[in-house]
């Protein structure tokens, strides 16, 4: 099968998605192509998107929360300015690569991809199954302008919200967030320590994005400042200084800080707890490995709505100016039955096997599809 991902390099939860779901398709022996779609059109395009939505989400993120909020109030967005935009980009060069291309199955992970994806539906002879990946766990703006064949989801809970934007529930495919296969595996606490180098004692990862959001050092204080006995692992992604500053500090308690790493599956096995962001993507790892989680510094946004669908289902608990974070490990740590209750909850919402349910879906689609046709030729 030829399978095309169209994707949106606005922070990195997007392009992951799509990392893993070609990653898995080409072990299948599909051929894969994934296009940052703003990259291919224009180089410069997608860079003052990618920094734009950066720097918005780092530097104002109230104001990205209410143009947000603004979105999610639009009934429906204005047509002439969507249907405008997309036909620009859409019509040129990339409709020429999707055509050379000839997909059989067409996955986007952002909603802006499914945006342009509707218009080869709508308006170009592209007739391929199409695929939109909902990256959050909400149905967020602009997704009621899109007229996909299937719509990946992490949960069924979310078929009200699809209904209420004018899409069709029956097209929902609660598969989950299609994340890396290895987070369908498990190390033992003990030995994932092991492997890590460090000591088998209670321990806490905190990871902050890929971009290493928040306010860390004062959060860390905080817990240094704990009589409880633990350590500490940070994940900072590619934010050198704040892995320079903590690794500087001075601290009671063992805290190792870590730039962008390859192997949280490991480090997650070694967690007894993980303070986090709440990303649609990290969301749906540590839910997968059925690990305990302190929300921390949601994103104003769709990380909002993030935290609602986690707190209303038992998945997380969050922290406020109210319920500071060494209230909240306090909770976790020193009460065994509260860490029970998450990871139980967290188990059963978990999806590890989404990329191979997404694969298996396409497969058998590709595979009707194709035996329709040679009936149709007999």
């Amino acid at each position: 099968m030829n399978i095309l991902i169209l994707s949106i390099k606005a922070g990195m939860g997007h392009h992951k998605t799509g990392m893993a779901i070609q990653n898995y398709f080409e072990s299948r022996g599909c051929k894969c192509e994934m296009i940052n779609t703003f990259d291919y059109i224009s180089r410069a395009l997608s860079e003052s998107v990618n920094q734009g939505y950066l720097l918005s989400t780092k530097f104002t993120p109230h104001m990205w929360g209410r143009v947000y909020r603004i979105a999610e109030k639009k009934q429906k967005t204005d047509p002439t300015f969507l249907s405008d935009l997309v036909s620009k980009i859409a019509s040129g060069k990339l409709l020429k690569y999707v055509q050379d291309f000839r997909p059989d199955a067409i996955v986007c992970t952002h909603v802006f991809a499914s945006l342009i994806a509707t218009y080869f539906k709508r308006k170009c002879d592209i007739t391929c199954p199409m695929y939109g990946i909902i990256t959050d766990f909400t149905v967020h703006p602009f997704w009621q302008d899109v007229d996909m064949d299937y719509y990946v989801t992490p949960s069924r809970l979310l078929n009200l919200q699809l209904e209420k934007k004018g899409l069709d529930a029956n097209k929902a495919l609660p598969f989950g967030i299609p994340i890396d296969p290895k987070f369908s595996t498990k190390t033992e606490k003990r030995a994932a320590r092991e492997l890590l180098g460090i000591e088998n004692k209670p321990t806490i990862l905190v990871m902050m994005g890929s971009m290493g959001h928040g306010k860390l050092i004062g959060s860390l204080e905080t817990l240094d400042a704990m009589q409880a006995d633990f350590q500490i692992i940070c994940v900072c992604g590619n934010n050198k200084r704040m892995k320079k500053n903590i690794e500087s500090h001075s601290w009671s308690k063992t805290i190792m800080a870590l730039g962008y790493v390859n192997n949280v599956e490991l480090l997650m096995d070694a967690a007894d707890v993980i303070i986090t962001k709440p990303g649609g993507l990290t969301t749906s790892e540590f839910l997968a490995k059925g690990l305990p989680a302190i929300l921390l510094n949601p994103i104003p946004g769709q990380e909002d709505r993030n935290v609602e669908f986690l707190l209303n289902n038992g998945l997380a608990i969050l922290v406020s100016k109210t319920f500071p974070i060494d209230e909240a490990v306090y909770q976790l740590l020193q009460h065994s039955w509260r860490l029970d209750i998450l990871s139980i909850a967290a188990k059963n919402m978990g999806k590890p096997n989404a990329v191979s349910d997404l694969y298996n879906h396409i497969a058998m689609n590709h595979m009707n599809r194709f035996k329709a046709d040679r009936s149709l030729e007999q």
